[in-house]
């Protein structure tokens, strides 16, 4: 009995939080011609439009693409919504959501018989649907008075990191700080943002979705041009790298500590 009260209490706190979560993250539609991004968007508490905020885009996984505007939040917006980080770190963050016939990087996977699939990061080409629709919805929130163009973030999981390599190449200079996790890009386009962009990858040991290969030739890469990067390696994480990477106590005051001098400042 007494499990069956706790397990009722945790699941009515859960459900409580969720709808807190879900009146948090505004739901929004972003629309360019016959094309629809949908996204969610929570503001920083007392938002005031006179003063100006960083702004924080999270890409999602593949397992969270859809059409719904809800399950690109299960994995990263409770890190944003903590009441203590909102409270220490007040910005606008935006999660976009991915169909599910669409990716966020302009990757060709090969799915193999053993489970483990292989991708080819294209160095060129022109972006995705969804991710040409990011970058036209950032565009725009750059034009917001209240939006802080000096702290710019990227972060994403999976296929949100592998999105997250990709908009850095097509916004080189957009950028002040980002945070790939279990992701991959193509090592030759680093040239375009690594002196631009402070980089903090993270990857699990024993992933056997996305190689950890994929991260550590970013890292390689990265480094080779002296970018400012550092890499947490979870030895013990499969795929699931984003919860360890979301337990990191360090990760959002590196995260908004991080300011870039714009062109015309």
């Amino acid at each position: 009995m007494k499990n069956k009260l706790s397990l009722l209490i945790l699941f009515c706190v859960n459900s409580i939080f969720a709808q807190d979560l879900d009146k948090l993250f505004e739901k929004k539609t972003f629309v360019q011609g016959s094309n629809t991004l949908q996204y969610r968007i929570m503001f920083p508490k007392d938002f005031d439009e006179s003063k100006q905020y960083p702004l924080v885009l999270f890409l999602h996984g593949a397992g969270e693409r859809g059409n719904n505007n809800e399950t690109q939040l299960v994995h990263g917006s409770t890190l944003f919504a903590n009441e203590k980080n909102r409270n220490d770190f007040p910005a606008i963050v935006i999660f976009p959501q991915c169909p599910k016939d669409d990716y966020w990087s302009n990757v060709k996977v090969v799915h193999s018989k053993k489970g483990v699939e292989k991708f080819k990061y294209q160095k060129r080409g022109k972006p995705t649907k969804s991710m040409e629709l990011v970058l036209k919805l950032i565009d725009d929130m750059l034009d917001k008075p209240y939006v802080k163009k000096s702290q710019i973030y990227v972060g994403g999981l999976s296929m949100g990191g592998m999105g997250t390599f990709d908009i850095l190449k097509r916004r080189p200079n957009m950028f002040a700080a980002a945070f790939p996790i279990c992701g991959g890009g193509n090592p030759k386009s680093v040239k375009k943002y690594a002196n631009n962009v402070s980089f903090w990858v993270f990857h699990g040991g024993k992933d056997d979705v996305v190689h950890p290969y994929f991260s550590l030739n970013m890292v390689t890469a990265l480094q080779a041009k002296e970018a400012d990067v550092k890499l947490t390696y979870f030895e013990n994480s499969n795929h699931n790298s984003w919860d360890a990477t979301f337990a990191e106590p360090k990760l959002l005051p590196w995260l908004f500590s991080n300011s870039k001098t714009l062109k015309n400042e």
